[in-house]
């Protein structure tokens, strides 16, 4: 039964959440832009008495709270920080449809429990870390740069969850995320005059045949994978130029990434056939991406048992296999011993991750504070 003193807290600590949410919602900054969200974040870790980490060539902040001076394991907590670009209501403005803000106020609340609750300071030792350009794919290999998880035992992230995968008001103790390759490509030629189609090759019908050829890439059909065209840009104002020069962009998707080395193998197949038949260069300019989910049972076995105990053994979904990605798999990928894993939330968020009018119900940023701050009173066995 929950006491009067803890229900007190949790209502302090759920209106700070939401403070914290509505300013961050209402503050968007693009990744590595985040400036005035590391500002705003570093005031508050400096408040809650946190020594704080900054770095003088790139957003991003991270706090440490607790015993770092006893041998204790460290507990990382992880959040996103940046937000979309992304048209809104016909104007391209930044745009947290993609739930970081909601990421960084529930971490910001589970130190505001560990504030609540001060005979923890010296049975923890956490780092707060709010991560910059998750949707870039480089914010969390940034991290590692700098050293940041080097000394962590265990690593908890959280995202919510589009209503199609996790029901309000349910959480699954991990996300099983894909692995992502986004190619920038140029079709490189010579344009020539509309009457004369023989003088050149039409990079836009290159480009369609490219589409129609990795829409013909088969590989393991267990394993979910796709490879789609979702930028192109030929040709200018003039309606009688026959264009040679093209750009665009490929999304590549793989549920492991043993099978996205195979994808790729296909696609640079594709790329190189195109320039043989046709005499002309398809450069690759850039190439990011995030590797597939590495999943560490214990780190599992912890947040489930924190989720049972916050929201009861019939609010628990099982692990959550989904094609979308995220950074924060770089952690165990590079530090293979890491212990981590993500919580999703359920929070009937519709119509979707990354649609430029996401909405999600706000009560429910508490379930994912109160499951975090559980998990941390696990690893500590507090």
């Amino acid at each position: 039964m929950i006491k009067k003193a803890e229900t007190n807290i949790l209502k302090v600590v759920e209106q700070k959440v939401m403070d914290s949410f509505v300013h961050l919602h209402n503050h968007p900054e693009i990744s590595w832009e985040e400036t005035e969200t590391t500002k705003y974040i570093k005031e508050i870790l400096v408040n809650s008495g946190c020594k704080v980490i900054e770095f003088d060539d790139c957003t991003g902040i991270v706090g440490e709270y607790g015993n770092f001076n006893n041998n204790l394991p460290i507990v990382g907590i992880r959040a996103d920080m940046d937000a979309l670009w992304q048209e809104v209501n016909g104007v391209f403005q930044p745009n947290h449809s993609c739930g970081h803000d909601a990421h960084m106020a529930v971490v910001l609340g589970v130190l505001w429990r560990l504030k609540e609750t001060p005979e923890l300071a010296k049975r923890v030792a956490i780092k707060f870390i709010f991560q910059p350009a998750e949707e870039k794919g480089s914010g969390a290999l940034k991290m590692v740069e700098k050293n940041i998880i080097e000394n962590v035992d265990y690593l908890y992230g959280i995202h919510l969850r589009p209503v199609q995968e996790t029901k309000p008001g349910r959480a699954t103790p991990v996300i099983i995320h894909g692995a992502t390759k986004m190619y920038n490509v140029e079709i490189i030629g010579d344009d020539a005059h509309g009457a004369r189609p023989h003088l050149n090759h039409n990079s836009i019908e290159i480009a369609a045949q490219i589409v129609n050829m990795i829409s013909q890439i088969h590989l393991d059909p267990r394993i979910p994978h796709s490879v789609k065209m979702t930028k192109l840009h030929a040709g200018g104002k003039n309606t009688n130029i026959i264009p040679g020069n093209a750009l665009f962009s490929l999304d590549l998707r793989a549920q492991n990434n043993e099978l996205m080395d195979k994808l790729e193998i296909k696609v640079n197949d594709i790329f190189q056939s195109m320039r043989n038949l046709y005499d002309l260069d398809i450069k690759i300019t850039n190439i990011d991406g995030i590797v597939a989910a590495v999943t560490n049972d214990e780190a599992i076995n912890i947040m489930r048992k924190s989720i049972i105990e916050t929201l009861g053994e019939e609010k628990l979904d099982i692990p959550l296999v989904t094609p979308g990605g995220d950074d924060f798999h770089f952690y165990t990928v590079k530090k293979p011993d890491l212990k981590a894993t993500m919580l999703g939330l359920g929070c009937n968020l519709k119509p979707g991750l990354h649609h430029p009018k996401m909405k999600f119900e706000e009560k429910y940023l508490i379930d994912g504070v109160n499951i975090l701050f559980k998990a941390l009173l696990n690893t500590y066995k507090v």
